[in-house]
């Protein structure tokens, strides 16, 4: 998904497989993007809220995301669409010569896989 100004992308959100085994065919990550230029107007509320209507019209029951520590208004967003905190995967990624930390949350569906 995308969201523009105009002809230009301020936005974008993405779901991308975990895995590629069967068994977690319905899970999926979670990745949102607003440019700093666009932030605090609602974009991202809308970007996700669109996200997680989409993964759950494809039968994604659980939802993913890393996000780092430092911000906290994406975790306060996904935890308003329901996310809860798992923990923290330290130095699971290198950006430039940083390792980094990710704050792990998870979404599950309330209506995809409720079902035995």
């Amino acid at each position: 998904l995308t969201a523009c100004d105009g002809v230009k992308v301020v936005g974008w959100a993405a779901l991308s497989a975990v895995s590629a085994r069967h068994v977690y065919a319905g899970v999926a990550e979670v990745s949102v993007y607003v440019a700093e230029t666009a932030r605090g107007k609602g974009l991202g509320r809308l970007l996700l809220s669109s996200l997680v209507d989409f993964s759950e019209q494809q039968g994604i029951w659980t939802l993913q995301a890393g996000i780092f520590p430092e911000n906290l208004a994406s975790i306060t967003l996904h935890k308003s669409f329901g996310f809860r905190e798992l923990g923290r995967r330290e130095r699971i990624g290198k950006m430039g010569d940083r390792w980094r930390d990710v704050v792990l949350l998870e979404r599950r569906s309330k209506i995809v896989g409720v079902h035995a």
